[in-house]
C-alpha cells in the first residue's frame, strides 16, 4: 500500500522501550523506527512519561536514552525543535522527532527546570497524568480506591501549576492538556493566547468517558488555533470497528471545532491497540480509509498540516 505522510502527536515508545529493554529500531513496539518508516510517518512526538517518587531521575535517564537512540538511528531520524528543522528533516526524508513530556509533576517547586527543559529540546509538555501532583489534578476520579472513568474532575490548577503554565508560555513549550481536570483545562484555555493541544484525547459526546473532551473545551482549543490528537485507545474510542470509531470522533471534532482542530495522537506503546491498528505500520490502512470518506483538504489538515501550523506558530 502507498505510504501517506502523517504526523502523530503522542506515543509512549521511549519509556516502553527503555523499561522493556527492547530494540528501538525493530523491537516489539508499536512505534519502532522500522514501523514508523514503513508507515510513512513525517513527524512523531516522542513523550517521556514520568510518575512516582523517582520521576525526576527517571526523566533524565529517559532523555539520555532518547538522545542516544536518535544518534544511533540518524539515518532515519532527525530531532527537531523548530519549523525550520522540521522542514529540513522532511527534505532529507527523515522522521522529524519532537520531544515531549507527559506529566511535569517531577519539577516539584523548581520552576527553573522548565527553562532547562527548553534548552534540552522539549517542545511540548503536560502538567499531570492520572494522579494529582503539585501542579494540577487529573480528569480521572478515584472513589474508594478505584478509578471511575465516567466521572469528571472539576479541580483547578494549583498556584504552582498556574506559574508553570506561565513559564511554559514564556519558553514557547506547547501546552498539552490531555489527562488534565476540567477545571485545569478551563483555566488554561481562558488564560493563554498561544495554541494549546490535547495530544491524545477524543470527543466526550461520542464516547462518554472523562478522558475525552467536552464540546466547550474542543471549541476553545479551536478558538486558540490548537489541535486535538485523536487517541486510538479502544476505551476512549468506543465500541465497534476501530476505523469507523476514529472517523466518528474526527467528524465530531470538525463539527464542533472546524477542520483546523483535528490531528492524530495515537498513544501507541501506551495502549492496547485495536486489532486493525496493532502498530504504526498499519497507519497506511487507516489513512487510506479516511481518504475515501473525507475531502482531500480535510485529510491534508488532519494528517499533517494542522500539526505543522501549531508547531510553526508556537515553536517558530
Amino acid at each position: 500500500m502507498q505510504k501517506i505522510s502523517y504526523c502523530d502527536l503522542h506515543c509512549d515508545t521511549v519509556t516502553k522501550c527503555l523499561d522493556a529493554g527492547a530494540n528501538f529500531f525493530n523491537g516489539n513496539l508499536h512505534s519502532s523506527i522500522k514501523n514508523l518508516t514503513l508507515s510513512g510517518a513525517t513527524a512523531q512526538c516522542f513523550a517521556i512519561f514520568t510518575e512516582g517518587a523517582n520521576a525526576k531521575d527517571y526523566f533524565f535517564k529517559c532523555l539520555k536514552f532518547y538522545s542516544e537512540q536518535i544518534i544511533k538511528n540518524e539515518r532515519y531520524l532527525a530531532p527537531v525543535t523548530n519549523f525550520s528543522e522540521y522542514k529540513t528533516a522532511r527534505k532529507n526524508k527523515k522522521i522529524a522527532c519532537v520531544l515531549t513530556v507527559e506529566n511535569l509533576g517531577f519539577i516539584g517547586e523548581d520552576l527553573s527546570l522548565i527553562n532547562r527543559l527548553k534548552k534540552l529540546g522539549v517542545c511540548m509538555a503536560s502538567l499531570v497524568w492520572n494522579n494529582k501532583n503539585s501542579l494540577a489534578s487529573p480528569n480521572l476520579v478515584c472513589e474508594n480506591g478505584k478509578a471511575n472513568p465516567f466521572k469528571r474532575c472539576n479541580a483547578g490548577l494549583t498556584d504552582l501549576g498556574k506559574s508553570a503554565i506561565k513559564a511554559l508560555c514564556e519558553n514557547k513549550i506547547i501546552i498539552d492538556i490531555s489527562h488534565l481536570s476540567d477545571g485545569g483545562v478551563n483555566e488554561i484555555l481562558s488564560s493563554v493566547r498561544l495554541p494549546v493541544v490535547a495530544s491524545h484525547s477524543n470527543a466526550f459526546s461520542v464516547r462518554r468517558v472523562s478522558r475525552n473532551l467536552q464540546d466547550s473545551q474542543i471549541k476553545k482549543i479551536a478558538d486558540l488555533g490548537g489541535v486535538v490528537g485523536v487517541n486510538f485507545c479502544r476505551a476512549f474510542l468506543g465500541k465497534g470497528d476501530a476505523f469507523n470509531a476514529i472517523l466518528k470522533h474526527i467528524n465530531h471534532l470538525i463539527l464542533v471545532g472546524g477542520e483546523e482542530v483535528v490531528a492524530f495522537g495515537s498513544d501507541f506503546d501506551g495502549i492496547t491497540a485495536p486489532k486493525k491498528l496493532q502498530s504504526a505500520k498499519k497507519m497506511p490502512n487507516l489513512l487510506s480509509f479516511l481518504r475515501k470518506r473525507l475531502p482531500a483538504r480535510v485529510c491534508e489538515k488532519l494528517f499533517y498540516k494542522n500539526f505543522e501550523r501549531v508547531f510553526k506558530e508556537v515553536r517558530g
